[in-house]
Parts: C-alpha cells; structure tokens; sequence
C-alpha cells in the first residue's frame, strides 16, 4: 500500500486463513492477495472453500456469536490470483461498489503467442450464452462495453508477458478479449486450446487504487507477480 494513505493496522495472524495473504486492514475494509484455485464466494458445488468464508471466520476471530462481517465487493476468477477487496460493513460495499468503475485495475498475464500490436485496445460487446461462455458481438443492444488496455513487457519463443488495464470489468473480460485476438491467457481451461503443461491461469490481480469508502482517500495495493509467470517466460 502506498504511504501517504491512513497507517495500516497491525494485521494479527492467529487466525491467518489459507489461501489468502492480509494485505491491509480497518475497520472498513480488509483486502487480501487470493491464491489461485480459490474461489471468491460459493458456487453450487463449493461452500467453504472460498474467500468469503475464510474471511468471514477470520473476522469473528473464533467466535461464532461475532456479529462481524464482511460484505462481497467485486470477484476475481477461481483461477486468477491477485488483489481482491471486501467490505466490512453495507456502507463500505455499496459505495466501493458504486465508485468501482472509476477505479484503476492493473493486472499482469502470460498470454500464447506474440501480440501484433505490442501495445493498444481492445474493446468490444461482451455477451454471455446458456452455457455460461462469454462472447464478442457486434450489436451494442445485446452485450456489454469491455475496454482492456495492454502493454508487452517481455515476449518469448511461446509466451508473452503482458501488463493490463482493465478500464471496465465484465466477466471473463481479459481472457475473452485475448483468446479472440488468438493470443488466449496460458493455463486457461476454458477459452485455451494450446495450453498443454501449464499449471494454473496465468492471470493475476496485480494492482488495485480505490477511495476508501470512509476518509475518501485513494489507496492503492499491490500483490507480486506470481514467480511461476517469470518461469513461463525464460
């Protein structure tokens, strides 16, 4: 976090929940560095396994009749790693919610491939079918705005390194727009078809600046890129 923001508070790690690394704490806020293979919240299939959960104990301190909370504020893919901020309180929530699309998100991938463009835009209509699997379309009625800036920092014979900014935060946004300009992130499942051998999605939550919902002041937190993408692109 950067330092002209409030002093973070001493972060206890008694009841340090796995998978996630205590970034900053207040009596607002509580952001975290999520592992990937962890999901946000519970999907039909997971309960416990999940940011929220884990959060969500860790702020009862081991007390079950604890009325703290925290409170979803945006998600980041089961399969991304990176920064991710809750809530501690409805206030909180609804106006990081409010405020969240003039906040700046930076991210940092291993996508296939080399980029023709080593820097631009992309944007498109991001649609979402029965499936669940999201698409460009051309018709603005049918889908929803998605600007994605990028940057190549490194490139390899296979791999890119890619740093992004997401200017708007539609579901599966980065992996969508980069697997249509035949570029897809490595590791991903779902809109990869050449990643044989990759361990994890090679996409990550890199940096994060908000307005703290109580002083208004912009903070920002980062989360290290993961070691394994400097691997990837040796």
């Amino acid at each position: 976090m950067e330092e002209n923001q409030q002093k973070t508070k001493k972060i206890s790690t008694k009841y340090q929940p796995k998978g996630l690394t205590l970034l900053y704490e207040d009596q607002d806020i509580i952001v975290v560095n999520k592992m990937s293979g962890l999901l946000t919240m519970a999907s039909d299939r997971e309960r416990e396994k999940t940011a929220y959960f884990l959060l969500s104990n860790y702020v009862k301190k081991g007390s079950p009749k604890s009325k703290n909370r925290v409170f979803i504020v945006h998600r980041l893919d089961k399969d991304t790693s990176g920064v991710l901020v809750f809530a501690k309180t409805e206030k909180a929530k609804f106006f990081l919610q409010d405020e969240w699309q003039s906040f700046s998100k930076k991210y940092v991938a291993v996508i296939e491939g080399k980029m023709r463009e080593k820097e631009g835009i992309i944007t498109s209509y991001l649609a979402e079918n029965s499936i669940h699997r999201v698409f460009s379309v051309r018709n603005a009625d049918k889908g929803k705005f998605a600007k994605t800036g990028y940057k190549v920092v490194k490139e390899s014979e296979r791999f890119s390194l890619v740093n992004i900014h997401l200017f708007t935060g539609r579901k599966n946004q980065i992996r969508v727009h980069f697997y249509e300009q035949g570029c897809p992130v490595a590791g991903d499942k779902i809109y990869g078809e050449k990643s044989v051998g990759i361990k994890r999605l090679a996409l990550h939550s890199a940096q994060l600046t908000i307005r703290h919902p109580h002083t208004k002041k912009e903070m920002t937190f980062e989360a290290n890129t993961p070691s394994y993408f400097k691997q990837l692109i040796k």
